[in-house]
């Protein structure tokens, strides 16, 4: 830092706030540090006896805070998302569109250990809609060695941290399992659940099928509708270890390669997830998915609406975080629930 005076600090930046007080008005800072002192400036300084600033000096091998900024955001900024101007050494990332975030959590870690500089997010696999807030990066010095910037861009690496996968149309079918229901017995009180589940989505539900728990005619339930051309098969009920509960084996028949039969989440440990002909979704999901306000289905959608492929990791993980509970005041997603430990 530099002292100089008020009139000769015209093009340097900054190195504190300055505030402004009118009685009754305001008491806010009227330039904060990192400004760059223009002309237009000296009598508003002067108004609020300022003779004299501190002003940062350039130095070889240091960044202002701005400069460094630039460096966190070029190493977090990925596909459709866009920064905010750098104010006070801080810069925000912003959706451009609907979509799944993804983060890669080890590396902001890893440049999170470096000090002196930071970056904050939400959760990854979780939606954002365009113009949500993702991320915030911040240099926390006014000045910052340059080397060490360079360090974090060498450990992020190539790849951004942070992307936001869009989501894309899918023509989903339902199978809706149940004697009692294929009967009329019973109302189908399940498609509904999962018709305003899918509607959070750009979805179209083109075909529904109501079965009996005979696993052939579920099998071909599954068939019809794929070959209806959907994108994703949701089947409801039968999936439990009962030995009328056939879903299970219905869909292995129908020749998907299962992905897993079981997940470390309550509500929906009996869920299944498999890929019919290697890329199409096909669902088996508990009778929780019913009446509990969130379940695995809610964590699985978003992922598949963009087009990921889970692998059994994908959900293996989800044991810590994967225990709802059942708040009387559901804040899904700003809570714990889904959110998988690093």
């Amino acid at each position: 830092m530099k002292l100089v005076r008020t009139e000769d600090a015209v093009g340097h930046i900054l190195c504190h706030d300055i505030t402004q007080i009118i009685p009754g008005v305001t008491k806010d800072a009227v330039f904060r540090k990192g400004h760059v002192v223009t002309r237009e400036d000296i009598p508003v300084l002067l108004s609020v006896g300022k003779e004299h600033l501190y002003i940062w000096e350039k130095q070889e091998g240091m960044l202002h805070e701005n400069e460094a900024a630039e460096v966190l955001r070029e190493i977090s900024q990925g596909a459709n998302m866009h920064p905010t101007e750098a104010k006070e050494g801080k810069i925000e990332l912003i959706a451009d569109c609907d979509g799944l975030l993804k983060v890669d959590s080890a590396t902001m870690k890893k440049v999170n250990s470096l000090g002196e500089m930071m970056i904050a997010s939400r959760h990854g696999n979780f939606p954002v809609k365009k113009g949500d807030k993702i991320a915030g990066t911040r240099v926390i010095p006014l000045i910052i060695e340059k080397e060490k910037m360079e360090r974090a861009k060498e450990t992020a690496g190539e790849t951004p941290i942070f992307e936001v996968l869009p989501f894309s149309h899918k023509k989903v079918g339902i199978v809706t399992t149940g004697s009692e229901v294929y009967h009329h017995r019973i109302e189908d009180s399940f498609t509904p659940v999962i018709r305003e589940k899918l509607a959070e989505y750009d979805t179209e539900v083109v075909g529904h099928e109501i079965c009996n728990d005979d696993h052939e005619m579920i099998t071909g339930a599954i068939m019809k509708l794929l070959e209806m051309g959907c994108d994703m098969v949701v089947c409801t009920g039968g999936m439990s270890v009962d030995p009328d509960d056939r879903t299970p084996l219905a869909i292995k028949n129908t020749g998907a390669e299962i992905v897993s039969y079981g997940a470390p989440v309550l509500p929906g440990a009996m869920f299944l997830l498999a890929y019919y002909d290697g890329k199409i979704p096909v669902m088996g999901l508990p009778g929780c998915v019913m009446y509990a306000k969130r379940t695995i289905f809610d964590l699985v959608l978003p992922r598949l609406m963009c087009g990921e492929k889970l692998r059994p990791e994908d959900l293996s993980c989800l044991g810590e975080g994967g225990l709802c509970l059942s708040c009387p005041v559901c804040t899904f997603p700003n809570c714990g629930f889904g959110k998988a430990g690093a």
